[in-house]
């Protein structure tokens, strides 16, 4: 099912869309537009927390799904297992599953939406088309899109739930 999906996207290839997909991939390189993001919301008062959750629940990310998940479940990616489709993108060298791009994106993006719905439903677009990108450009299985995008929803949520039960219970102890 995964490689069905993968080569009806393959055969919507065209030069515009390639062009607009490398563009959203690169975007989410190292979860550069959103760590970028984050650093601008940090200057502000009023988004500070939303920058510092962001960074943290990025981190977090990037612990549990690239550090810990992809190198447990090893999963090769669609790019490894079928050569015969040629990359627009240079081959991604570490495992597929989860996505880190798509977690990253889907961090950023529910943080943002749980401080802010307008700029949410902004940035969940455009965390949609990073997410989308990478199965176009044939780098990752629906599946580890899809992995991706829960494991970054549910990451943030956790990150704002604890940071909300958290400072009280430390300025509290501050006082004693």
């Amino acid at each position: 099912m995964d490689f069905k999906i993968l080569y009806f996207l393959n055969d919507l290839h065209c030069e515009a869309l390639n062009k607009m997909m490398i563009f959203f991939t690169n975007l989410g390189d190292a979860g550069i537009v959103w760590i970028l993001l984050a650093i601008v919301l940090l200057c502000f008062k009023k988004t500070r927390k939303c920058g510092l959750l962001i960074l943290i629940a990025m981190g977090i990310g990037l612990i549990i799904g690239n550090g810990l998940i992809k190198n447990v479940v090893k999963r090769a990616r669609p790019c490894w297992l079928d050569s015969s489709i040629p990359l627009l993108i240079k081959k991604p060298l570490d495992y597929s599953f989860p996505s880190g791009h798509t977690l990253a994106s889907f961090e950023a993006f529910v943080m943002i939406f749980l401080h802010n719905k307008k700029w949410g439903i902004v940035s969940g677009l455009l965390a949609v088309l990073i997410a989308f990108s990478r199965l176009y450009l044939f780098v990752h299985f629906p599946t580890d899109v899809l992995a991706g995008a829960i494991l970054g929803t549910v990451i943030s949520i956790v990150t704002y739930k604890m940071y909300d039960y958290l400072i009280p219970y430390l300025k509290k102890k501050e006082v004693v």
